[in-house]
């Protein structure tokens, strides 16, 4: 908080469970000075995720457990993290405006919804926020979803803004990850895909050079500049590299930096998709 950031976000399935009550332990001395947004959508055997499950009685028992290991009383922004292809959006619009009513949860959201499922989410109970993967290195949600957003007045929170951190130059197509490092299973991260876009990233790299900033935070302003509604939401582990990250704010990108950045992703061909299959599955679009 002290660098200026006041949203946060988690879920349910993250640990499973451990992250919010971490969450809530760590903001309740702030609480009325910041805004906490979790995610439903999974069932779970024990501690073990065990597939989509958005039926509005699980919703609604699912936010009861949230609330408590949040330590909170109403949950600011509730996203359906995955949409459910058994359960009507419809109903789950229904689920979540009944918790708005009840005072347990202020604002609606979906997680990689298509344009279809957020028309008919909106029409029940006005959605709030999108979250979804957008980055330079991962433009598909301009062709439909940004546009749809925009029409709507929902804010888009993009989440690996930084290519899952691809985009900072610090991964070439050498680099091994952990054997417990989700890049592992992740297509995009290929040794030959990862050479085949190292380009985009040598490009951030120049304009970083320019701008006297990192790559990290060259490909958050470029964001940022793409409209005032994105909020994005870059993940990490290591105090510098927030402190890093909170200050992309300020870098000042010109017309012509964007445009470079642009051209340069635009010459790149993702030919994989970003998961895999039994991952890909849960993307509704």
């Amino acid at each position: 908080m002290d660098l200026g950031v006041t949203f946060f976000d988690t879920a349910q399935v993250y640990g499973p469970f451990t992250n919010e009550q971490l969450v809530g332990k760590a903001l309740g001395p702030v609480r009325e000075q910041v805004v906490i947004a979790t995610k439903f959508g999974f069932s779970f055997d024990a501690d073990e995720r065990s597939g989509l499950n958005s039926r509005p009685e699980h919703i609604k028992a699912t936010v009861e457990a949230s609330l408590h290991r949040l330590g909170v009383d109403s949950i600011d922004l509730l996203y359906q993290h995955r949409v459910d292809p058994d359960v009507p959006i419809e109903e789950v619009a229904g689920a979540v405006k009944d918790l708005i009513t009840a005072g347990k949860v202020k604002h609606f959201g979906l997680s990689e919804a298509g344009v279809d499922v957020i028309r008919r989410a909106h029409a029940v109970k006005p959605v709030t926020a999108l979250q979804s993967e957008y980055s330079l290195w991962w433009r598909e949600p301009e062709t439909e979803i940004l546009p749809t957003l925009i029409e709507l007045g929902i804010g888009f929170v993009p989440f690996s803004p930084l290519g899952k951190g691809f985009l900072t130059g610090t991964i070439t197509d050498t680099t091994s990850f952990a054997d417990t490092d989700v890049r592992n299973a992740l297509p995009r991260f290929s040794e030959q895909a990862r050479t085949a876009d190292q380009a985009l990233v040598d490009q951030v790299q120049v304009i970083a050079a320019r701008t006297v900033a990192t790559p990290a935070q060259v490909a958050l302003a470029w964001l940022l500049a793409q409209h005032p509604s994105i909020v994005p939401i870059p993940g990490t582990t290591k105090l510098h590299r927030l402190q890093e990250n909170t200050s992309a704010g300020d870098v000042e990108l010109t017309s012509e930096d964007l445009k470079q950045l642009d051209d340069a992703s635009g010459q790149i061909n993702v030919h994989t998709d970003r998961y895999p299959p039994q991952m890909q599955k849960w993307i509704n679009r």
